[in-house]
């Protein structure tokens, strides 16, 4: 089958090369979008990650296409309804990152407690003045997990470990877990208003977008935290401009953003499909506002970076692919 493998580093490529001679193997840098689907259009297999764009506009040039192998567990970056109509299966990797997200939001979490930026910034310049620099403790605080999936319940095994008290809301409650790890599920207006942090981890849906707005904000418990390592659309981010300046929030870790393609090319903001509407330009000047924030810290979507996550990665995606050829598809996210 001929296989494009798209927003490939060059340390990925001997490893999507085992699939030949068995198939034919085009890995590719760039991310995949409808400005170069047509390049691709011989493809059979797809294998993007989270910063190509599958929607209908580049899916359609893709007359032979039978499966996307998504190198990730989301897959809002893929238009299912368009796969579901035109016989296109979609799979993902399930599992491959539930301890290094949830350690990533720890470290998000000890950086704004501690300050830790500012301290290093300041070291480095060879001040060691501890003025402005003091933190608070995660012991005995509470810290409310929006999202008890695989990632959520990790996140609650390291802050138990920490000594915190965790609040929790699910649309579907893991009972079992709760009376295992000893936390508690609640409304979403009680974790708000107990809870110390505030941690997110939902998949992006129309149910998910800007679930965390002006109103819920409002009902933060007053110097709370936020982090998020989701996605960025789950956060209005005007609103979380506006708690972190009126201080409403102590401050807020985040690996992911609105917008982020556009952040992290500024030149393709000037591209004429770049930025689709108002609400586009001023979720990206928020963005830019956050930056700046010194009780903000921001990653570029990295929270999944590690070598035993990306071995998960690779080694996932290989094996949704040969599953497929062998007319036996497995992590069956949409398909026929």
């Amino acid at each position: 089958m001929n296989i494009a493998v798209f927003e490939t580093e060059e340390w990925e490529r001997p490893a999507f090369l085992r699939l030949e001679p068995h198939h034919r193997v085009r890995c590719v840098a760039e991310p995949l979008d409808k400005r170069n689907a047509a390049e691709f259009s011989d493809a059979e297999i797809a294998s993007p990650f989270v910063n190509s764009r599958l929607d209908a506009s580049a899916l359609s040039q893709f007359p032979r296409l039978k499966l996307i192998a998504t190198r990730s567990t989301g897959y809002d970056h893929i238009d299912l309804n368009y796969c579901a109509t035109h016989a296109v299966t979609v799979s993902n990797v399930p599992d491959y990152g539930d301890s290094t997200v949830a350690e990533h939001v720890f470290a998000l979490l000890l950086a704004v407690a501690r300050k830790l930026v500012v301290s290093v910034e300041r070291t480095r310049r060879g001040r060691f003045t501890q003025t402005g620099l003091r933190g608070f403790e995660l012991r005995d605080g509470v810290i409310g997990v929006i999202g008890t999936g695989r990632i959520g319940l990790r996140v609650i095994e390291i802050a138990r470990g920490f000594g915190m008290n965790v609040l929790a809301y699910d649309l579907r409650p893991d009972e079992a877990a709760a009376n295992r790890l000893k936390f508690t599920y609640t409304s979403l207006d009680e974790l708000f208003s107990d809870s110390d942090v505030v941690t997110l981890h939902v998949p992006a849906a129309s149910g998910t977008l800007h679930l965390l707005s002006d109103r819920e904000f409002s009902r933060m418990k007053p110097g709370a935290i936020l982090i998020n390592t989701a996605r960025g659309h789950i956060v209005d981010v005007e609103a979380l401009v506006r708690a972190l300046a009126d201080g409403k929030l102590r401050g807020a870790g985040l690996d992911v953003l609105p917008q982020e393609p556009l952040i992290r090319e500024e030149a393709a903001i000037f591209h004429q499909d770049a930025i689709r509407d108002a609400e586009d330009f001023k979720a990206l000047v928020a963005n830019h506002v956050l930056l700046r924030f010194p009780n903000v810290i921001c990653t570029p979507h990295n929270a999944y970076n590690t070598e035993a996550a990306l071995k998960r990665i690779i080694e996932t995606t290989l094996a949704n692919i040969e599953a497929f050829a062998q007319g036996t598809p497995q992590n069956v996210v949409s398909g026929h």
